[in-house]
């Protein structure tokens, strides 16, 4: 991700306090080390899970054929043949998404646990929020890869029509039965989503909330926003931006950045987009909207269509106008 990502932020937690936020090489103190780990393991598997992902193809010709050859018992057996292994990734996808359920609650349990301020926490617990960065980082990345892939609803579908049609006729699905019908269910409903993993992230965010009455929920807005400022400085200042090595790291900011916020506009009752928000809306807006085309648009569509609030009275008409789609 090229050099030390360092980051000054300007006036969190209403005091001009600064600190700086290591994205790249911050090493777990001892009191992080058994969390860290715990969460690493499941960073290590999102970089398969992005892997098979990226290189998922389908079985768009194989599914065609037996749409077209109905009677002809080779073609069907060899689009079952196709689908069978890729339904077993998109299950393997689908149960990675609650593993990531899991880290992300073990992560606010300590950076918003009331024994510190939510800015102190970031600050004296980096390596955790570098790896909170991390998970949103993938969540946005999956959903990317998701959402320019027909071929994943088109497997599942088949897939699905096609036991329907075994059980009728009372006819053994052999390999294809480790997917049973309520998990398959739940499957359909993850993969309906257009943003699968943010929607599993937002609603986990928002339980967590729910199922914490004792952590006051500013603990939880305070960390998000303030993520989210340190993502928007690090993008819109020359002098922090000139370190980065790669354009993988400007995407890396944009993506956490979204996260943030999105996660933000899910918990806080008044959401990210009103006038008193801890979240410059307008400000992460112009940092997206100046980056090339190609890289943001499904950062800004994330923005569009997976936030709570964006049509709320309450938003801008500037804020509005500032997302429509060209």
């Amino acid at each position: 991700m090229g050099n030390l990502i360092k980051v000054l932020t300007r006036d969190i937690d209403n005091n001009a306090g600064n600190f700086f936020l290591d994205f790249e090489n911050a090493q777990p103190s001892q009191s992080e080390t058994e969390v860290w780990e715990k969460v690493n393991q499941v960073l290590m598997e999102a970089k398969v899970i992005l892997d098979d992902l990226q290189t998922y193809k389908g079985a768009g010709e194989e599914i065609r054929q037996a749409i077209q050859n109905p009677n002809v018992e080779g073609v069907q057996e060899k689009a079952w043949a196709a689908v069978v292994p890729l339904v077993a990734k998109l299950k393997t996808f689908y149960e990675f998404s609650q593993k990531l359920e899991s880290s992300l609650h073990c992560l606010l349990d300590i950076l918003t646990s009331t024994d510190s301020t939510p800015t102190q926490h970031l600050e004296q617990k980096q390596a955790l929020a570098r790896q909170f960065a991390h998970i949103l980082h993938f969540t946005l990345r999956f959903d990317e890869l998701k959402m320019t892939n027909p071929a994943i609803q088109n497997d599942f579908s088949y897939y699905r029509r096609t036991i329907s049609r075994m059980r009728i006729n009372n006819v053994s699905s052999d390999s294809g039965s480790e997917v049973n019908n309520e998990l398959a269910n739940r499957m359909s409903l993850f993969y309906a989503s257009a943003t699968p993993m943010l929607k599993t992230l937002s609603d986990a965010t928002s339980k967590f909330v729910s199922d914490n009455p004792e952590v006051p929920i500013e603990n939880t807005t305070v960390c998000l926003s303030t993520m989210a400022c340190v993502c928007k400085v690090m993008l819109e200042t020359p002098e922090y931006r000139s370190r980065f090595a790669s354009e993988e790291t400007v995407l890396f900011c944009l993506r956490v950045m979204v996260g943030v916020i999105i996660l933000y506009d899910h918990v806080h009752p008044a959401g990210a987009f009103v006038k008193t928000s801890n979240i410059d809306m307008k400000g992460c807006i112009k940092v997206l909207k100046e980056q090339p085309p190609s890289s943001v648009e499904g950062l800004l569509n994330a923005l569009r269509y997976t936030t709570k609030h964006l049509n709320d009275e309450t938003t801008s008409k500037q804020i509005k106008n500032m997302l429509q789609a060209n």
